[in-house]
C-alpha cells in the first residue's frame, strides 16, 4: 500500500482519553513526516486539538447520525484512519465514507465495519491506555511497512511559550495575592464522574496536611463551582487559606493556569491528564479496580513527577474514602513540597 496522504485519527471521546492519544499520535506524525492527520473530535476538546503538535487539522465531530457523519468524512478525501476509540456510529460512518484503510481494536461487534483490527483486550487492563494508543499506530506503522521512530516518545507532550506560564503566573499572583518564592498547589476536586473520587472533604484533609509553605489554589470546571467552594470553606475550617480559582473562559486557560502551578492534585480525570501532558507534578486519586486502575489510567509525566493513590486492600475498590490520607500528605510533602 502507498503511504497515505492523509490520515484520519479518532479519540472523540473525553478529555483525558483524548490526551492519552497524543503519544500515538505524535509517532505517528514522525513517522509519516509527509502525511496530513486529521482529528475527529468533540466541541469540547476542540481548543485543545488545535494545540496538538502532531495534528494537522481538526474535524469536528457536531453529532448526528453515522449518515451525516459519513458524509463530512467522505468530503476529506482520507486514505486511512485509525481509530483509538470507536462507536457502531464511528465504525459505520468511516465505512460509508469510503475510507480505504480502517484500523481499531477488535473488541465490539462493530468491529466488522473496519478492514483491519488489533486485538488489544484493553479490559484486562495489563499497561496505561497510551500504551494501548501507541499499539495501535504501530500496527498501522507495519501494514504500511514503515519503521516506527519511536524517540519522539517523551513529556512533555504540551507545552506553552515560557513567556506565557511567566504571564499567567504573574496575572495569579496579583489576582489571588500568592507569593512567587511559595509553592502553588491546585487542587481540583471536581469529576467527570467516568470513575469514582476522592470526597470533598478528603481532598480538605489532604490540603490541610500538606507542607505550611504551600499556597492552595481550588480549581473548578464548568459545573464544579459549588463543590470547589466547599473544598475551599472545608480548609478554611481547619484553619488553611485556599484561594477559588474558577473563573476562566475555556479548557485552553485551563491548562495554562495549571502550566503556572507547582503541583496538581485531583482525582482520574481529565484535568489531572491535563497536568501529566503538561508534565507539571500530581498526585492523583484512583479506585482500585482493573478497568479504572492508576495503572490502566497513568498520567504522561515523567515517573518522578506523578504520584497515585488508591484504597487499601480490604477496602471496597471504589472506595476512596478509605484511603489513608495522613499517608498521602506525608508522601507528597516528601516528594514534591519538601524545601
Amino acid at each position: 500500500m502507498a503511504t497515505p496522504e492523509r490520515l484520519l485519527v479518532i479519540r472523540n471521546d473525553k478529555l483525558g482519553d483524548f490526551l492519552l492519544a497524543w503519544p500515538a499520535f505524535a509517532l505517528l506524525k514522525a513517522s509519516l513526516p509527509e502525511t496530513r492527520i486529521h482529528a475527529l473530535v468533540p466541541a469540547y476538546t476542540l481548543p485543545l486539538a488545535g494545540l496538538c503538535p502532531w495534528i494537522d487539522a481538526v474535524v469536528e465531530d457536531e453529532g448526528g447520525d453515522h449518515r451525516a457523519l459519513a458524509r463530512k468524512l467522505a468530503e476529506g478525501r482520507f486514505d486511512a484512519t485509525v481509530a483509538f476509540f470507536s462507536t457502531a456510529r464511528v465504525a459505520r460512518a468511516l465505512r460509508g465514507a469510503g475510507i480505504p484503510y480502517r484500523l481499531a481494536p477488535a473488541s465490539k461487534w462493530y468491529a466488522l465495519f473496519y478492514n483491519r483490527l488489533l486485538r488489544q483486550r484493553r479490559s484486562r487492563s495489563v499497561k496505561p491506555e497510551f500504551e494501548y494508543n501507541l499499539d495501535l499506530a504501530r500496527r498501522l506503522l507495519a501494514d504500511f511497512r514503515l519503521p516506527a521512530r519511536e524517540k519522539v516518545l517523551q513529556t512533555p507532550y504540551l507545552r506553552f511559550p515560557e513567556d506565557e506560564v511567566a504571564a499567567t503566573r504573574r496575572d495569579l499572583a496579583e489576582r489571588h495575592g500568592l507569593d512567587p518564592s511559595r509553592p502553588w498547589v491546585l487542587i481540583h476536586p471536581g469529576h467527570g464522574g467516568s470513575a469514582r473520587n476522592l470526597p470533598p472533604a478528603g481532598y480538605a484533609e489532604l490540603g490541610a496536611r500538606l507542607d505550611g509553605r504551600a499556597q492552595i489554589l481550588v480549581g473548578a470546571g464548568p459545573g464544579e463551582r459549588e463543590t470547589a467552594e466547599a473544598v475551599r470553606a472545608a480548609l478554611a475550617a481547619r484553619g488553611r487559606a485556599a484561594v477559588l480559582q474558577a473563573d476562566h473562559p475555556g479548557l485552553v486557560d485551563y491548562a495554562r493556569i495549571i502550566a503556572a502551578v507547582d503541583l496538581f492534585v485531583g482525582g482520574s480525570t481529565g484535568p489531572l491528564h491535563l497536568a501529566g501532558a503538561l508534565d507539571v507534578p500530581t498526585a492523583g486519586f484512583y479506585p482500585r479496580g482493573r478497568v479504572t486502575s492508576a495503572l490502566r489510567w497513568r498520567t504522561l509525566n515523567s515517573p518522578d513527577r506523578r504520584l497515585a493513590f488508591a484504597p487499601p486492600p480490604g477496602a471496597h475498590e471504589d472506595d476512596l474514602a478509605a484511603i489513608d490520607l495522613e499517608a498521602a500528605a506525608r508522601a507528597v510533602n516528601d516528594r514534591f513540597l519538601a524545601p
